[in-house]
């Protein structure tokens, strides 16, 4: 048979686990000190790396603005997509705002009718 000790044991370990997972507690990985030095080193990074790209633009030169011909000007490319906008709904929705989308649709394709 199983020893009062091992089982005494076991019974420890069982209460533990259950304390354990009932309890929330917060224990930081980081004291306060070392946080407040990792954010220094993440905002010295990002100085260096701003300072590299300012000394490599320099490097490059100035860029002087050119007015744009009349040429360039025609040839510009106006990009756009087609955007659905769409939305769902239930019958019961339907029928409660019908006659809105029906005002909403006909002032929207009213005046894309006349322009035809």
């Amino acid at each position: 048979m199983v020893s009062r000790k091992a089982v005494a044991v076991l019974l420890m370990v069982h209460v533990a686990v259950m304390l354990a997972s009932q309890t929330e507690a917060f224990v930081p990985i980081f004291t306060h000190s070392e946080l407040q030095r990792i954010r220094e080193k993440e905002r010295n990074k990002g100085q260096k790396k701003s300072l590299i790209v300012q000394q490599r633009s320099e490097e490059v030169g100035p860029l002087d603005p050119v007015e744009p011909t009349e040429e360039e000007e025609n040839e510009v490319i106006k990009l756009t997509a087609p955007v659905a906008i769409g939305t769902r709904m239930n019958s019961r929705q339907l029928e409660k705002y019908r006659a809105a989308l029906e005002g909403l649709l006909s002032e929207v394709l009213l005046p894309a009718r006349n322009d035809k």
